[in-house]
């Protein structure tokens, strides 16, 4: 797991700090997120962007400066994930139905320069 920290700065003030935490599969993600969703939350966004899987998830709600990017590399197809916590296994369907599974939303934009960003920082530290 890769930990980086990136900060966007303008006119001597921080604007967003980010962090990072890279996993090995989007199955990672997707437990990543289901544990950390609110109880009865099963329906939650990811992107898939740039060969990135990925999901920004705030970290300080009250300041709004402090983001948590948890990305692996890769890309989705489908635009609804159903996700088992139980197998690690995901597949696209057509709505969602299960109580007792976790739903992703794919989300692909056509820019995102927050995204754009870290991952420009992430690939040049990664050299």
């Amino acid at each position: 797991m890769q930990v980086l920290r990136l900060l966007y700065t303008c006119n001597k003030s921080t604007l967003m700090n980010f962090e990072f935490e890279e996993f090995s599969s989007p199955e990672d993600i997707f437990v990543y997120m289901a544990t950390i969703a609110p109880p009865m939350k099963n329906m939650m966004p990811i992107h898939s962007y740039k060969g990135y899987v990925f999901a920004i998830i705030p970290l300080s709600p009250t300041t709004g400066n402090i983001y948590l990017m948890i990305y692996t590399k890769g890309k989705l197809d489908g635009k609804l994930l159903e996700f088992d916590m139980n197998t690690k296994k995901f597949r696209s369907v057509e709505s969602a139905e299960r109580a007792d599974k976790n739903y992703f939303v794919v989300l692909t934009p056509k820019n995102n320069t927050i995204a754009d960003a870290a991952i420009k920082e992430l690939e040049k530290s990664s050299i």
